[in-house]
């Protein structure tokens, strides 16, 4: 059963400007740890910032809240399972939103899909209550 969908479409010359104008600072408020490994010395490195923001953007929604109600941007991250399909990772506010609108002896997935196409870069988040085994 569908809990939520969330949809973000981000211009990757915006990003590209916050990673000049702020640098670090940015990097460090918005993107985890793993976001930032990921990300990070690739040639297309902004495009790659831009669909983790957009992401970000798109679970926000998919939680229904938007980034507020505690949910912050490193309360979201954007994961890659093992065999490279990406997912979100929550934290903190996040987490504790999705508990919230999990129904009873359901457990969460969530469902991601990212692209980018310069300028545009965007992500598409569905979560989804599915049965415990």
């Amino acid at each position: 059963m569908i809990i939520g969908i969330g949809n973000d479409l981000v211009d990757i010359r915006r990003i590209e400007k916050s990673l000049e104008r702020f640098g670090d600072r940015f990097v460090q408020r918005v993107f985890t740890e793993v976001e930032q490994s990921r990300s990070e010395g690739r040639a297309t490195r902004a495009a790659s910032y831009a669909k983790r923001f957009a992401a970000k953007e798109a679970c926000s929604k998919a939680l229904g809240t938007g980034l507020r109600r505690g949910v912050f941007w490193r309360d979201m991250g954007v994961v890659n399972q093992r065999g490279g399909k990406p997912t979100m990772a929550l934290t903190g506010g996040a987490l504790t939103r999705l508990e919230e609108i999990m129904p009873d002896g359901m457990s969460p997935q969530i469902d991601l899909t990212l692209t980018d196409e310069f300028p545009l870069a965007q992500a598409i988040v569905i979560i989804s209550a599915v049965a415990r085994p």
